[in-house]
């Protein structure tokens, strides 16, 4: 993780203060990228603690097509609580817990023109890459333009592309909106274990995770707790664990799914920006 902790630093030495709609502020770069070998362990923060279990339920609950904020709840996790309660959505939602047609909804029921029956995009790309894995149109995206007025939060990471070669699998990323201290870690573990995930159930190996960042930014008040992040000396990375008799995404459950012998620096809080 030496790379993202060096992503901060530049962020941090070289960036450009702007304006933001939260009103908060960040400093920002433009156009960045990171990747991440999976053999050389689960591309997990150190320098601080990944909820993991919440990093887990959150991509169960886009697995599942949700658009129930209750139903992630649930499973423990309520990062996304004040999206669902912010002033601007709330008279949108047609029910308490509505976050609307986000991130698991675009996955998993694309609202199409010419049929009823929305277009489920991670069956097809895994039936895709099953069928003709050295195609290149192993994408799926979250970013529907029509849709966006209809989202509590519109999507940060926006597009995902598999690429097989060799027998590995690898999945690159593409996020727009880049909270370097909150949210690019857990995006981080998240997309990783959807690679795992996803190499699983095709019968490959997961080989690499490449993230792409556009607007990467540290709002400022996170300055501090990003300056004592960078005096902290990374662990070794951890390993994940899948329940390796899981061989289709939708069976997948937070028990089948563990990060083992997992060091991390005690955690650092921060508000987050809605």
């Amino acid at each position: 993780m030496e790379q993202y902790l060096n992503l901060l630093d530049k962020i941090l030495k070289e960036g450009i203060d702007r304006s933001d709609r939260t009103g908060v502020g960040t400093r920002s770069i433009f156009g960045c990228q990171m990747r991440f070998k999976i053999s050389d362990g689960f591309p997990a923060v150190t320098t601080k603690k990944l909820a993991f279990n919440v990093v887990k339920a959150e991509l169960l609950w886009f697995l599942k097509g949700s658009d129930d904020v209750n139903e992630l709840k649930r499973m423990g996790a309520h990062i996304w609580d004040a999206n669902a309660q912010a002033p601007y959505w709330v008279k949108k939602a047609r029910f308490p817990g509505d976050v609307g047609r986000i991130y698991g909804v675009q996955w998993r029921k694309w609202q199409t023109f010419y049929s009823d029956i929305p277009f489920d995009q991670v069956k097809y790309v895994i039936e895709q890459i099953k069928k003709d894995p050295y195609s290149r149109r192993h994408l799926i995206t979250a970013w529907n333009p029509e849709d966006l007025d209809k989202m509590a939060l519109p999507p940060c990471h926006v597009l995902s592309q598999f690429y097989v070669a060799n027998g590995k699998l690898s999945l690159l990323m593409y996020q727009r909106s880049c909270d370097m201290f909150l949210g690019v870690p857990f995006n981080i573990a998240s997309y990783s274990l959807l690679l795992c995930m996803v190499a699983q159930v095709t019968n490959l190996e997961p080989y690499e995770f490449i993230h792409i960042l556009g607007d990467a930014h540290i709002y400022h008040n996170h300055f501090q707790q990003v300056k004592e992040q960078l005096k902290r000396k990374p662990y070794p990375l951890p390993t994940l664990w899948l329940n390796s008799e899981i061989k289709d995404i939708d069976k997948f459950t937070l028990d089948d799914i563990k990060l083992l012998n997992y060091l991390y620096h005690p955690p650092l809080k921060a508000p987050m920006a809605v």
